[in-house]
């Protein structure tokens, strides 16, 4: 199994870089791979090794950070790609049946160092509370129950470009779009979802702009809808409506609505129950009209992005490195 997976990995690289220094990148799969045995920089692997670290770093010294994130994105992409080419030119049903959607999700890694990049105080939502530390945002694409990485950087919070997460994220998105293009996959077509800190009504623009069509972000407790002559905050509404037991489709109590709001004017809400203590909504931003069913099926594939977290920071030993 190992050996199948390196010979893709260096086949791709021999392909898409053919000026690249082969050395350099097989020094680049071993750092990668020693993460797995808690060795996680040059140093500490050349001691493992018994070799002199400074040969290592002499096989990296030219090779530059962009040249690095090129490399990781297209990898990324051409492994994406081959899930997605099978199902892309079938029909929509097919697509839904396969679970193919774009999540968008954020995630704070806890730092005491002081001389890191990109280390700031974050909001964590594991501790509730603000820590020091790296927000990397992330893009993955899951088709058949599987998560692939498709982006993923670091926030920022100096820099003369893309200071905040949604010029980022359009960025990243962008990037995403004309890679894709280039293997002749519209990526625009697959579904896209978000959390709650996405939710601006510029960011929505921007997404439709860039061609998404369909798009589901969850909704904050503080916004304000009118429905049926009422005006209230969601927190309100989430008490207030009665969500009916499961029907076709749709394996939780759930109401599809429309409302309208003074920021986003008139959107189709989503409630939806997850336990019996606790109910939850979804902002439809598409541009589509969608079905109660469809916006559920397409938000259900969201919480793979945060086992994604979970499996990256666990394998990789990220509360090791801090």
């Amino acid at each position: 199994m190992w050996q199948q997976e390196f010979t893709w990995f260096f086949v791709l690289f021999h392909r898409e870089f053919r000026q690249g220094n082969r050395i350099a990148f097989e020094v680049l799969m071993a750092l990668a791979f020693a993460h797995f045995f808690g060795f996680y920089n040059p140093k500490q692997l050349a001691d493992f090794l018994d070799i002199p670290h400074q040969k290592l770093y002499v096989q990296l010294q030219d090779w530059s950070v962009y040249y690095l994130k090129e490399m990781l994105l297209r990898f990324m992409v051409k492994q994406a790609v081959e899930h997605l080419k099978p199902v892309v030119t079938k029909s929509a049903a097919t697509l839904s049946r396969a679970g193919v959607t774009l999540s968008v999700d954020n995630s704070v890694m806890d730092r005491f160092g002081k001389l890191l990049r990109c280390t700031w105080s974050w909001y964590s939502g594991r501790c509730h509370d603000v820590v020091r530390g790296q927000d990397l945002l992330g893009i993955v694409l899951t088709i058949n129950h599987i998560v692939l990485p498709l982006h993923l950087l670091f926030c920022p919070k100096q820099g003369r470009y893309n200071t905040n997460k949604a010029d980022l994220l359009i960025f990243m998105l962008s990037r995403l779009k004309a890679a894709c293009a280039r293997e002749g996959i519209d990526l625009t077509k697959i579904p896209l979802t978000m959390d709650s800190w996405f939710v601006s009504q510029p960011l929505r623009e921007r997404l439709l702009r860039l061609g998404f069509t369909k798009i589901i972000i969850a909704g904050k407790s503080n916004y304000t809808f009118t429905m049926n002559g009422k005006k209230q905050d969601a927190a309100h509404w989430k008490k207030d409506l009665v969500l009916p037991n499961p029907t076709w489709g749709i394996d939780v109590p759930s109401c599809r609505v429309q409302g309208h709001s003074p920021t986003f004017g008139a959107i189709v809400l989503f409630f939806f129950q997850k336990s019996t203590t606790r109910s939850y909504y979804l902002m439809n931003f598409s541009q589509v009209v969608m079905r109660g069913a469809e916006i559920w099926h397409i938000w259900k594939q969201h919480h793979l992005i945060e086992c994604f977290w979970k499996i990256l920071k666990s394998i990789f030993h990220i509360r090791s490195m801090q």
